[in-house]
């Protein structure tokens, strides 16, 4: 008796269990149109959020050297006089590296648009190219993780830029 309760226990866990890998709302996955092949992650299975540690924000130079490469190399002489926010997403790996963005954009009142390219795009190439990402390390080992920037673009200019 003892033996088929225990079956009947661990049956439906056998039955009804799913991959290792966890899906989380907001899982940056490959896309391969998109991101670099030759990215490597630590751990597919588990990318950290930007929120996990009490650490914050990691990048040499912290905020403000991120703050300084826009405003050497952002032009908002070449684009429409928007008001936005724009959200780029990304996963930094366990060697500090950056790759897998994804852009939102979406009015002052937070509702989804589409705006000029050209601040998007400029938004794009500058996150891309900064190298300054430092690795996050959890219970002695360095993880990968989710990082984000959001600008406020105030009449195409970078008004502000979060966190």
């Amino acid at each position: 008796m003892k033996n088929i309760s225990c079956i009947l226990f661990l049956l439906p866990t056998l039955l009804f269990s799913q991959s290792s890998k966890w899906d989380y709302i907001g899982n940056i996955n490959f896309d391969e149109k998109t991101d670099r092949k030759d990215f490597i992650l630590c751990n597919e299975n588990h990318i950290y959020q930007y929120f996990n540690d009490s650490k914050g924000f990691q990048y040499e130079g912290e905020k403000i050297a991120i703050e300084e490469e826009f405003q050497k190399k952002y032009n908002s002489g070449n684009v429409k006089k928007e008001n936005a926010w724009v959200r780029i997403r990304f996963i930094v790996n366990c060697f500090g590296k950056s790759d897998r963005f994804r852009i939102l954009t979406a009015n002052y009142d937070y509702e989804p648009i589409e705006i000029d390219k050209n601040i998007t795009k400029q938004l794009l190439e500058i996150t891309k190219n900064l190298n300054g990402w430092i690795p996050k390390q959890e219970r002695g080992g360095k993880i990968d993780y989710y990082q984000y920037l959001i600008f406020k673009i105030k009449d195409g200019k970078i008004d502000e830029i979060l966190p």
